[in-house]
């Protein structure tokens, strides 16, 4: 499951995950950001706050994620992964090849800083 936030003031989405993703998960992301995106073009980011990550609740909750990724990655400026997650790190410099925004992490807690880095344009 993931709760998710659209701040239409400052084109953010801020996603927190609360369990392992499900499927229905994208297709409400995408009910979200998509009618906005439409409208205004782009998001200047993304901020992804999480603990450690859930994992998938199957293979098609992973497909899904790598779908709705694909279809909105040209869509984001920055992406910011606040986390004290090992894996903050590493899915930094992993992701940035394989989408085209810029990617951050970020210690827990420094939430705010995140945002202030997307509104930096």
């Amino acid at each position: 499951m993931i709760e998710h936030t659209l701040d239409t003031e400052h084109s953010i989405l801020y996603l927190r995950p609360k369990s392992a993703l499900e499927q229905g998960d994208f297709v409400e992301l995408a009910k979200t950001v998509d009618p906005y995106i439409s409208k205004t073009g782009d998001l200047a980011g993304l901020i992804i706050e999480v603990r450690t990550f859930p994992g998938w609740e199957n293979l098609g909750a992973m497909a899904a994620h790598f779908r709705f990724v694909r279809d909105h990655h040209k869509h984001i400026k920055k992406i910011g992964l606040v986390t004290d997650s090992a894996l903050g790190n590493v899915a930094e410099h992993l992701a940035s090849h394989f989408v085209s925004a810029e990617i951050r992490h970020f210690s827990a807690g420094e939430l705010e800083t995140a945002k202030q880095w997307i509104m930096n344009r």
